[in-house]
């Protein structure tokens, strides 16, 4: 008999990704240049999802630039790769993290394995929810609520599993993740939500249906909603993305997933939010996997993150991305 996992594998996926992920997740890259002097600009997705996108001026048939004068393309790839270098990796561990400018659409991926959530997919299980709430045209009851509190600000396991059964597990999960643009989620087989795989681009198109407004199959409510949760984790769990944030109250919103698996004894370590830096909001996720401890996962997702966020203050103050190896290392 056919596995569910199978079935879901097999069920028809969106050809593309919706032009709005795809414009975020663009590279644009400069092939030639005519005669006359023009540039030629083309857009091209990046494997991964990542993306650089930063206009070039252009002469066109001699005429003055639109600007004072032509502008390379900047790479956030290169950049983020670069960053990424100064961050030490022990052996056997594997991270990747992607990073998006809502305001400008730019961003970058750096790895493009599929990793497991953790407690990351509790994101993406209340946003399932929250659709379902839509479409049926009523709020949360009570109960959904309390148990939407205790998953996302505790990290509750069992309030977790309640939701995962509310929304229908993973054949749920990934019927509201069509919707939500996720192209590169599974849900997890049974009642193993945590064992959900997912990719750190896909998570930035979680983030953005969380904290954009454009292009969102939640409401507005529904987003209020999660950016709050997200706002209030419990103390001790307010590491990760956070470490590339300001030190500035709602500098952050957020969630971490952590697990260590029984096959390997080794630390899956995630995690995704909203961080604000030098005054502008940037979208970050890190997965990773192979940590032989949990401090040793999470100082990789910080270390990670700032290498992220670093692509744009690099490019801000023209200094080199990523800065010393000292600037990389965990705090």
């Amino acid at each position: 008999m056919e596995s569910p996992r199978a079935r879901r594998r097999r069920r028809a996926r969106p050809p593309r990704r919706r032009a709005l992920l795809s414009a975020a997740l663009a590279a644009v890259v400069v092939v030639g240049a005519g005669a006359a002097g023009a540039v030629y600009v083309t857009a091209r997705a990046h494997p991964g999802g990542g993306a650089v996108s930063s206009a070039a001026s252009a002469t066109v048939d001699g005429e003055a630039p639109v600007d004072s004068a032509t502008e390379a393309a900047v790479d956030r790839e290169a950049l983020l790769a670069a960053a990424m270098a100064a961050v030490p990796v022990a052996e056997g561990a594997e991270v990747s993290v992607a990073v998006l400018d809502p305001e400008s659409g730019e961003g970058a991926t750096y790895g493009t394995g599929v990793f497991e959530t953790a407690s990351i997919v509790k994101v993406d299980i209340l946003a399932a929810l929250l659709l379902r709430a839509q479409d049926a045209g009523r709020t949360l009851t009570a109960q959904e609520k309390a148990y939407a509190v205790d998953m996302i600000e505790n990290s509750d396991n069992d309030a977790a599993t309640a939701l995962w059964r509310a929304i229908g597990t993973a054949e749920g999960l990934d019927a509201a993740n069509e919707r939500l643009g996720l192209t590169a989620t599974e849900g997890g087989d049974g009642p193993l939500w945590g064992l959900t795989r997912t990719t750190a681009a896909d998570q930035i198109t979680l983030l953005r249906q969380v904290f954009e407004a454009e292009g969102s199959a939640l409401s507005e409510v529904s987003r209020a909603y999660l950016r709050e949760l997200m706002g209030r984790i419990a103390a001790d769990q307010r590491w990760g993305v956070s470490a590339a944030a300001d030190g500035t109250d709602g500098a952050w919103a957020l969630k971490n997933g952590w697990l260590r698996r029984s096959t390997t004894g080794l630390w899956v370590v995630n995690s995704i939010g909203r961080v604000t830096s030098g005054g502008h909001d940037r979208l970050v996720a890190v997965v990773s996997r192979g940590s032989a401890t949990q401090a040793e996962g999470i100082a990789l997702t910080e270390a990670a993150a700032r290498a992220a966020v670093s692509v744009f203050a690099a490019a801000d103050d023209g200094s080199p991305a990523g800065g010393d190896e000292g600037d990389q290392s965990p705090s």
